[in-house]
């Protein structure tokens, strides 16, 4: 009796659901990858967003365009939160990694047609995974905290692709502010919270400024003339109200004597007088007034006190502000006024209000410690150049935090994915069976970005691509396209940087995510 041939696992047929479940999560992610694709590089296109109460968004930042985007199925969503993802991890490259996702999943669909097992291409994209890190590990060039140089072209090369890349005076704020609160020599990471970005209308982008203190958007108090500017100043930051004490919500107080009621009036006043000169007699100067939400944090009557007291009251500071504030002026907050004392007063040599040409803001100068926080004052002509503004300076930021994280820089323009593309085909041809060949289509996924990026620049993409294939064949790694010239040049020499960090953070999480989606099977909606 002849025995049946062993199937072998290549031979895979997808059951009808299987195959409706896997084309459609391909198709609704790659439609996601697709329309993002053109904002990639600097001569990328910008996307306008309408948010549903008619407010418009202009940028070309992947998180950003995904994460106002309206997205129903289930797979679009996942890329939406890829992009999320690299934005926590890198801050910049957003765009990159859902195009090369994209990519992939064209790749992962062609390979499923010609019946291989899911199974099989996800092992192999993981070993074209680990051979691609160590390829852009060897492209890299270690950089230094201390060369401040090749940190303001890594944020150059982040803010290129941006709405304000025309103003360079972004990346060296960048720079400048994330040195501030680190120590080149020990750092491994920076705390963006130490870094304060505060949008403010009217100027240009060409306005902005680095600021070694505090900026409220706030201005000062003027009730009853009260002082604007404070030298030498001692700051005590409040979480009281300085207003007649209230009863709780649902009690009353019934007074059924006039003499009485002239009693309850007369005691407001001096009630808050007291509270004010106990403020004073600490030697306080300049007041912060903590928002509040139950009742007035300050009245008409305390604030004319504290002007007659020559204390300078800048009110509604908001909650989340208040460890910043703290750390900047080593002030301690103050819950009661029992407990205000001199020594949880806070220190600076210039408290004043500055006049803009949209209204006025409160700087805070010549704090006693610098080196813990600074703050950014972003200027823009409207509110969508600052809303952009501010956008781009946070993934300038960002740019400068991976390279405190992996102290490694990278040539740009699609250098790295030719060279890793070359690579990893080189490495196929050493693997055997379906391995070799899904690894080797992971590897032309990859030509996906220098692609994107001559096509964007309104050069031809093929020719551009074969040529950049040939120069990095020749040993040239460096080459890369260089969209302004519309060639190919040494894209190092170019200045055209970014941290590996970015590179490699956006090849892991593509790939980690088209291979949660190769094994989704079937979707169940939950009751």
């Amino acid at each position: 009796m002849a025995t049946k041939a062993p199937v072998s696992r290549s031979d895979f047929n997808e059951k009808e659901k299987e195959k409706d479940v896997r084309t459609s999560n391909i198709v609704a992610a790659r439609a996601v990858a697709d329309a993002i694709r053109t904002s990639l590089g600097p001569k990328g296109m910008d996307k306008m967003i309408i948010s549903p109460n008619k407010e418009v968004l202009i940028s070309n930042d992947g998180a950003t365009i995904l994460q106002n985007l309206d997205l129903k199925h289930p797979a679009a969503k996942m890329l939406a939160e890829l992009a999320k993802a690299q934005d926590i991890e890198a801050g910049d490259g957003t765009t990159s990694v859902c195009v090369i996702a994209g990519a992939l999943l064209g790749a992962v669909s062609q390979l499923m047609a010609k019946g291989i097992h899911p199974s099989i291409i996800s092992e192999s994209f993981h070993l074209a995974l680990n051979k691609s890190l160590d390829v852009l590990t060897s492209m890299a060039v270690p950089v230094s905290l201390t060369d401040r140089t090749s940190l303001v072209k890594s944020a150059t090369t982040s803010l290129n692709s941006k709405v304000v890349s025309q103003y360079t005076n972004l990346a060296s704020i960048a720079v400048d502010a994330v040195l501030n609160v680190i120590n080149p020599a020990t750092a491994n990471n920076v705390n963006l919270k130490d870094i304060k970005l505060i949008k403010k209308l009217g100027g240009t982008i060409e306005d902005t400024e680095l600021v070694q203190g505090l900026v409220f958007d706030q201005t000062a108090s003027h009730t009853a003339g009260g002082p604007t500017r404070i030298q030498n100043a001692k700051i005590g930051l409040i979480q009281f109200c300085l207003s007649a004490p209230k009863t709780y919500m649902d009690n009353n107080i019934v007074v059924g004597d006039y003499a009485k009621m002239d009693k309850v009036i007369k005691e407001e006043p001096k009630l808050i007088l007291e509270m004010c000169r106990k403020i004073q007699k600490s030697g306080c100067n300049v007041l912060l007034v903590q928002k509040s939400i139950l009742r007035d944090a300050v009245n008409e009557l305390s604030l004319h006190y504290l002007a007659k007291l020559k204390i300078l009251v800048i009110k509604d500071i908001e909650r989340e502000d208040i460890e910043f504030i703290c750390t900047t002026v080593g002030c301690t907050p103050i819950a009661n006024i029992d407990s205000f004392s001199p020594e949880k007063l806070g220190k600076a040599d210039l408290v004043e209000e500055v006049g803009t040409s949209d209204g006025k803001i409160v700087k805070i100068t010549g704090i006693p410690n610098p080196g813990k926080t600074v703050t950014v004052l972003c200027r823009g002509s409207n509110k969508l150049v600052l809303d952009e503004a501010e956008r781009s300076l946070h993934d300038a930021l960002c740019v400068i935090r991976s390279l405190v994280k992996k102290k490694f820089l990278i040539a740009g323009g699609g250098a790295p994915e030719i060279q890793v593309s070359q690579q990893v085909t080189a490495f196929s041809k050493t693997l055997t069976g379906m391995t070799s060949y899904c690894v080797r289509a992971y590897a032309e996924a990859l030509e996906i970005i220098p692609y994107t990026l001559a096509e964007n620049a309104g050069l031809h993409p093929i020719s551009i691509v074969t040529e950049l294939r040939n120069k990095h064949a020749q040993g040239e790694i460096n080459s890369g396209i260089n969209v302004r010239k519309g060639a190919i040049t040494n894209i190092l020499q170019e200045n055209v940087v970014q941290p590996l960090l970015v590179s490699t953070s956006a090849l892991s999480l593509a790939t980690e995510t088209v291979i949660m989606l190769l094994k989704i099977d079937d979707i169940a909606t939950a009751r």
